[in-house]
Formats: C-alpha cells, sequence, structure tokens
C-alpha cells in the first residue's frame, strides 16, 4: 500500500526514501521547484549549444573510455549513445530481485535528478513511470568493476528505455517495448549524453548499500534481543551488562547494546548475579561485538547519503554555468570502503550467535539445560535431537558469512585497454555484503528460536523465577504463539525459512532509541 510520495529533485533523498521505495511503500514524483527545474532546463540547453557549435564532448561526439580520441561525426551522434547499451548488454549470473531493482532505479534518478547529467525531462519522467508502474528491467548482477561506475548492469535500464531489453511488469517477463505500450507509451530516444548519464555512476552499489545499511542496523536490535534471550536461558550474569561498567569504555554504540540488554534483563530492580563470575565471551561481550557494528552506522550511513545524493556520471554538465567538467565521479571507492567494513561487521554477528548457539547446545557448557535442547522427555530423550543439526548449519552459515569477508576493494583490475587502471571493486563489494547479511540472518533466525527454547526449558528447571521486560515477554509470547517447543525431532526448514521471512519484515518492534 502506497503510503507517501518522494519527490526528487526538491529536499536530499535518504536511505529510508530508498527502502520505501524498494518495498513498495511510496510512490514517486519530479521536484516543481523553480531552481531544479532551471538547473535541467539550463543542462539541455547548454548542451544542444555545444552541439550546434561543434564543440568536442567527451561520449557525446566522441567515442567511450580509451576510444576517446575517436571523433564521431555529427550525423552518427545521436546513434552513439544506443551503441553504448548494447555492447554493454553481457551481464550475466543471477538477475537483482524486486526490491533491488527498485532501489537501483531510484538511486539512478537521484544522481541525473541533482541536474548535472544534462539529461531531458523526458528520461527523467520515465524512470519515474518505471517506478510507479513497476516496470523493473532484468538486471544481471555480475559485470561491473565499479568504474566507470555500474556501466554493464546500468545499461540493462537504458536498453530497457529505447525498447530493446526485457523487463518484468504486471506478473510477466516481456520485453520493454510491449511493457511501454500497455502503458500507451512510444520507447524513449536517447539524447546524445543520455547512456552515458544513465549508465555511468554508482546506482548499483549504492542502492546495495541503502539496503545492506537498513537490515544491518535492525540485525544490532535483533542481536541485543537474542543475547538477551541467550543469557536468560543460560543463568547469566546480568553484571555483565551494568551502566557504571560501560561508563568507562564509552562507544556509544557498545553503551547503547549493553544498556538494551540491561533493560530486557530487568537489571536495575532485578539484578542476576549468577554463581559464576564471569559468563563465556560469547554472552559476556556482546555489546563489544555488536556494538561495533552500532558505532559505524552513522558513518556508513553519512556516506552511503552522500553517494546517494551526488551527480556521479562523467562528464558533469553545468549548465547553469556553462562548463563540461571531466572527471571520475563515477568511481565507487566510498561506497566500496563502507561495504567492505560492513560486512565484516555483520558477519562477526553470526559468529557471536553461532558461539551463542554452542553454548545453548552442550551440556557441558549450558547449566543444566538438556543435551541438543530437545525439549523430550523420559525414554523419548534417547531418540530425539533437538536442535543438533541446525547448530551445524549454524556453523556451515557462518562459515561462509566469514569466507566472504576478504575486502573486494583491493582487487582492482586494470581493463579497458588500461584506461580503467585503478577500480573500485564497490558492486562486488556490495553483494558480498548482501550475501553475508543473508547468511547471517540465517544464523539469527536459527539462535532465536533456540534461545526462545532455552527459556522455555529453564523454566522447567529453575527456582529462581526470571523477570525480564515487558518487550521480553511480548517477543516470547509472539514466538510461542506460532512456535511449537521441540520436543519430537520434525524438519524445521519451513519454520526456519517463515521467520526468515518474519525477520526481513522487521516484526518485532525492537527498543526505542533516545531521540
Amino acid at each position: 500500500m502506497t503510503t507517501s510520495i518522494i519527490a526528487f529533485g526538491g529536499r536530499p533523498l535518504t536511505i529510508k526514501d530508498v527502502v520505501e521505495i524498494a518495498n513498495g511503500k511510496a510512490q514517486i514524483a519530479l521536484s516543481d521547484a523553480p531552481e531544479f527545474v532551471e538547473k535541467v532546463d539550463a543542462g539541455v540547453r547548454f548542451l544542444d549549444e555545444l552541439l550546434e557549435q561543434d564543440g568536442v564532448i567527451y561520449g557525446v561526439t566522441t567515442g567511450y573510455g580509451d576510444s576517446c580520441t575517436v571523433s564521431v561525426p555529427e550525423n552518427l551522434v545521436n546513434e552513439l549513445p544506443i551503441h553504448l547499451t548494447r555492447f554493454h548488454g553481457c551481464g550475466l549470473g543471477d538477475t537483482f530481485d524486486e526490491q533491488e531493482t527498485r532501489a537501483i532505479l531510484a538511486t539512478r534518478l537521484s544522481s541525473l535528478a541533482q541536474g548535472y547529467s544534462g539529461v531531458s525531462w523526458e528520461l527523467l519522467e520515465r524512470l519515474v513511470v518505471m517506478l510507479n508502474e513497476n516496470m523493473l528491467p532484468l538486471i544481471p548482477k555480475e559485470g561491473s568493476v565499479g568504474a566507470s561506475g555500474d556501466l554493464t548492469p546500468l545499461s540493462y535500464i537504458a536498453g530497457a528505455l529505447i525498447g530493446e531489453r526485457d523487463v518484468r511488469f504486471r506478473n510477466k517477463v516481456m520485453n520493454s517495448a510491449e511493457a511501454f505500450e500497455l502503458l500507451g507509451m512510444s520507447v524513449h530516444k536517447l539524447r546524445p549524453k543520455e547512456g552515458l548519464a544513465i549508465m555511468n555512476g554508482t546506482a548499483v552499489m549504492t542502492a546495495l548499500a541503502c539496503l545492506a545499511w537498513d537490515r544491518a542496523e535492525y540485525l544490532t536490535r535483533l542481536s541485543s534481543r537474542i543475547t538477551s534471550l541467550a543469557s536468560i536461558a543460560l543463568e547469566g550474569n546480568s553484571n555483565h551488562f551494568d551502566d557504571l561498567l560501560f561508563a568507562v569504555k564509552p562507544h556509544k554504540g557498545q553503551q547503547q547494546v549493553a544498556s538494551w540488554i540491561q533493560q530486557d534483563l530487568n537489571h536495575v530492580e532485578h539484578p542476576r548475579n549468577s554463581s559464576r563470575l564471569q559468563d563465556r565471551y560469547s554472552i559476556r561481550c556482546a555489546p563489544h561485538v555488536i556494538g561495533v557494528l552500532k558505532d559505524s552506522l552513522p558513518w556508513f550511513k553519512e556516506t552511503i547519503e552522500n553517494e546517494l545524493n551526488s551527480a556521479n556520471d562523467n562528464p558533469i554538465i553545468d549548465g547553469l554555468g556553462e562548463h563540461v567538467l571531466h572527471g571520475g565521479h563515477f568511481y565507487g571507492g566510498h561506497i566500496a570502503m563502507v561495504m567492505d567494513s560492513m560486512k565484516t561487521a555483520v558477519a562477526n554477528l553470526a559468529d557471536l550467535h553461532d558461539r551463542q548457539m554452542a553454548l545453548l547446545m552442550d551440556t557441558k557448557m549450558n547449566h543444566g539445560l538438556p543435551s541438543n535442547l530437545s525439549a523430550a522427555e523420559g525414554e523419548r530423550k534417547s531418540i530425539n535431537h533437538g536442535f543438533k543439526a541446525v547448530q551445524i548449519g549454524c556453523s556451515a552459515w557462518t562459515a561462509e558469512a566469514l569466507k566472504l569477508t576478504m575486502p573486494a576493494s583491493v582487487f582492482s583490475r586494470s581493463t579497458e585497454c588500461h584506461n580503467q587502471d585503478k577500480v573500485s571493486m564497490g558492486t562486488i563489494a556490495a553483494r558480498d555484503c548482501i550475501r553475508i547479511l543473508e547468511l547471517t540472518e540465517q544464523v539469527v533466525v536459527a539462535t532465536l528460536l533456540a534461545a526462545y527454547q532455552g527459556v522455555e526449558l529453564r523454566k522447567r528447571i529453575t527456582d529462581k523465577p526470571v523477570n525480564p521486560s515487558a518487550g521480553v515477554l511480548e517477543m516470547l509470547r509472539s514466538l510461542a504463539d506460532q512456535f511449537e517447543l521441540l520436543t519430537e525431532d520434525r524438519q524445521l526448514e519451513p519454520e526456519l525459512r517463515y521467520w526468515l521471512t518474519q525477520l526481513r519484515l522487521k516484526v518485532w518492534n525492537l527498543y526505542q532509541e533516545p531521540a
């Protein structure tokens, strides 16, 4: 259901805006602010004047990249952008899903709406139509080195605009020309620089970064709650999360995580002094692990949103000042750094919860809980194995996530006749980050269900009732309503998939931060 209209070309776009558009919760429009209108008009007017004067403009009257020394005859200038879309039509791998594709379209429109790309109103309006009508190009994930931007994947947007690529539209895959015809529209005719303007930029990696940030932020909250549940199940020591303790190491994000867990455990009113002086690190140091990501999120956000609101193609067209500025704003180094950093911090959450899972399962460490968290009783214990295989799965998912943390940005390759001799690899970093998020979410969901089972089993054997926060009690009730305690072995795949969907829908409203 549409809940808002987001205008491009007015205020700066936010990660939240991109996520809402990606999730189909917002329609979009172009701003009618006079300064925005004049900036777009001036860029188009200036390019037309230069072409009439036989000006030399990279990618308009010359070839691309290493071919920039090749002059294009005036009678072929209008064909040049079409060829750019065609020879980049070589992407491979899976295609981006609908959420990712909407984010990519929105991010590319944001860059063009800065008014420094020399594109026409007709092009901007076509992108608005594609988003609002959910006409989504099929964009292969593989083939970008992140400079000159995301050329190959973005060529599938440019190609769709001119009727030469396939789109998802009205629950079918069809040629884009057919989709436009169903809307009563003809395909778009690219102006001289428009192919380059659409393709030469960081839209794919930045769109994925917006989605990744949103998922990572939620994981800091859910990871904190799961740690609370694991502490309850293991009869942990709530003093590990005391305000005074964290006052002497004042990382704000780390302090926030510790405060969340402290609130969950109702530490101030009902401190739990475990018989153990110190819990194992995966409980005691959880704020220090989750806090790394929590403390990094603000600068991740600032960097992503700077890129989101930048003009990042080449050349830059300053229509008002009448300048053509050649540079390298298509280079995705900032997004590459954020994604390489984020994926490491997120993978550490997978590792943290994999260790928590191991504690919960092992009778040598779980302080009286049954082996593998099986709720079977009597002679049935001998044939039931609880979460044993799920814990193996957690180890597999965690190992894969950790393997992918190798930074992509250091694997620059010289390409395109050594014109693109230093590239960002930002899109590969972003794709790695999304995959690590997927794997980490799987570990998180499995540990959540195991921690819930551990809490319920602890109730059977403890003589010290726990008094957690209202938020924890509400979450336990929501789990109990839909997850049957694992007493007899059953296939858990359908339930894991269901709860994974619930996680990604953010069904749990976790914590309120101070304004």
